[in-house]
């Protein structure tokens, strides 16, 4: 079969048909779905009902796994998910929703912010592979929305005036908007503070973006106050409707997005009812910001 997209958003977003990822990919069908992702930023795969090493091994065909460590609070031992995939589901190592005064509970409501994965990491994510294994029967559609469009909506004065700042970006500051702020030490540490350029450029067709997160807390240079309402702004404009897509997820839709051009959230949903989504991140390859390339 031949691979083909349909364009769902008048900006990004396809959906994928002519391909089984249950099968390994040729590499020219590696080299379309790439393509693919370069233009859209956020591909649709419907009716994957793949395992965890399925999944996986799809995902490497882009790039290296990314190293999940300093990613969550959760413990080594308490890991519900041994396949080498984050777990981004509502449940503990008993399979069963975790308590709504739970630790890992309250720290995973982060991903209702928007966000790019990864981008408290000094080398920040490439893809991102999300994998519906049971899904809600209300509530929790995920939102994307293209940074490339937001961009270049811009006015060419603030395009002047963000072109060169550089973001501070850590879990602490995603966190702590939501009251999230009681962290062991050896936390504080690896979730330290991490430079981002605020405007990226692709390396495939060269547009620029935003690059926001929620955990962008600051702006070297500028007062906490001044860089906040800055990035608060942006943040607003970025995610007006016309350059949002809302996924409403369904049994076996694997969602995959590039971590340079888009940002999503997930949206509230009832945590009394189990909800199982597995990613698979594949590693960026150089930070946005040459001086933290030594670390």
């Amino acid at each position: 079969m031949t691979i083909t997209i349909r364009q769902l958003h008048p900006h990004f977003f396809g959906e994928v048909s002519g391909v089984d990822l249950r099968k390994p990919l040729t590499p020219q069908e590696a080299r379309d779905i790439e393509a693919g992702m370069d233009k859209y930023a956020v591909l649709l795969f419907r009716n994957q009902d793949i395992t965890d090493e399925q999944q996986m091994a799809f995902a490497l065909n882009f790039g290296d796994r990314e190293n999940p460590r300093g990613g969550n609070v959760t413990k080594q031992e308490d890991y519900r998910l041994t396949s080498g995939l984050n777990d981004v589901s509502n449940l503990g190592k008993d399979g069963k929703p975790l308590p709504r005064d739970h630790r890992a509970h309250l720290f995973n409501l982060g991903n209702c912010l928007w966000h790019s994965d990864s981008s408290f990491r000094p080398i920040p994510a490439k893809f991102s592979l999300l994998s519906a294994r049971l899904v809600n029967p209300k509530g929790g559609n995920t939102e994307f929305a293209d940074m490339r469009a937001a961009y270049d909506a811009l006015d060419d004065d603030t395009k002047a005036e963000i072109e060169d700042l550089i973001c501070e970006h850590s879990l602490m500051y995603s966190r702590g908007s939501l009251g999230f702020v009681d962290y062991t030490e050896e936390e504080k540490q690896m979730f330290k503070p991490v430079l981002q350029r605020l405007v990226r450029t692709h390396p495939a067709h060269g547009r620029k973006s935003l690059y926001l997160s929620s955990h962008a807390g600051a702006i070297l240079g500028m007062t906490v106050p001044e860089a906040r309402l800055l990035l608060r702004d942006l943040t607003e404009h970025a995610t007006q409707p016309e350059f949002v897509y809302v996924h409403k997820w369904t049994l076996h839709d694997l969602v995959m997005w590039d971590n340079r051009q888009t940002m999503h959230r997930v949206r509230r949903y009832d945590q009394s009812q189990p909800r199982d989504m597995r990613r698979a991140t594949v590693a960026g390859t150089e930070p946005t910001v040459a001086q933290q390339a030594a670390e």
